[in-house]
């Protein structure tokens, strides 16, 4: 995948839009899959840890650079403690907003202001790289159906393919065609530092179960 300046939950933001139906999405879901990507993005990183299933900084004063990332440090920090799958669906607007408002400010999104009944303002957002938003695409699904082995994958790309599975965010026929290699995927996300493949487990878990329940009629 792209290895430009593109985080982690920005690509997994990204990953939802259609090209050929440009108009923003309306996965309700959505929020939680960017969260989700922030706090493995996090993990990743070391500056969130799991103490007895709980995502708990680190340490107060890191810092990441990216705006998204250290809002929602700031924001766990502020709170009290929290499991990984309560952080999951947990005022996940915040860090969506952030993504979403970053990724415009980058030109892979654009943002149309429209009228709802030629009254009220409303913001509507289509991608406004198309290239980029489908190789993003392309490339999540070939990471998903091979042939490149999961040892091959970097640990970035098995998250956000190994999340956007559990979203439902891929296709349901090839992620139940390739159910091994999903777990696969997953456990390479979290073999790179101690506690991380518990905490993307987690993580999974909770969005597996968040789909489920936008899924139902």
């Amino acid at each position: 995948m792209p290895t430009g300046p593109i985080s982690l939950p920005a690509r997994l933001c990204l990953l939802a839009w259609d090209t050929a139906r440009p108009t923003a999405t309306g996965r309700a879901d959505l929020p939680g899959l960017v969260r989700a990507g922030a706090l493995i993005e996090l993990a990743r990183r070391g500056l969130l840890v799991d103490e007895d299933g709980i995502a708990t900084p680190a340490d107060l004063d890191s810092r990441t650079g990216d705006a998204v990332l250290d809002g929602l440090l700031e924001l766990v920090r502020e709170s009290r403690p929290h499991s990984w799958r309560t952080w999951v669906t947990l005022r996940t607007r915040v860090t969506f907003d952030a993504v979403r408002e970053q990724l415009v400010a980058e030109g892979f999104l654009r943002a149309e202001k429209k009228r709802v009944l030629g009254v009220f303002p409303s913001v509507e957002y289509a991608p406004g790289r198309v290239a980029a938003v489908d190789a993003l695409r392309e490339e999540a699904r070939q990471v998903l159906r091979g042939p490149q082995p999961v040892a091959g994958v970097s640990a970035r790309d098995a998250a956000v393919v190994a999340l956007a599975a559990s979203a439902r965010l891929l296709p349901v026929a090839d992620v139940r065609a390739h159910e091994r290699r999903v777990a696969e995927l997953a456990g390479h996300a979290g073999a790179s530092a101690s506690g991380l493949g518990e905490i993307v487990r987690e993580v999974c878990t909770a969005l597996t179960v968040t789909a489920a329940k936008a899924a139902l009629p």
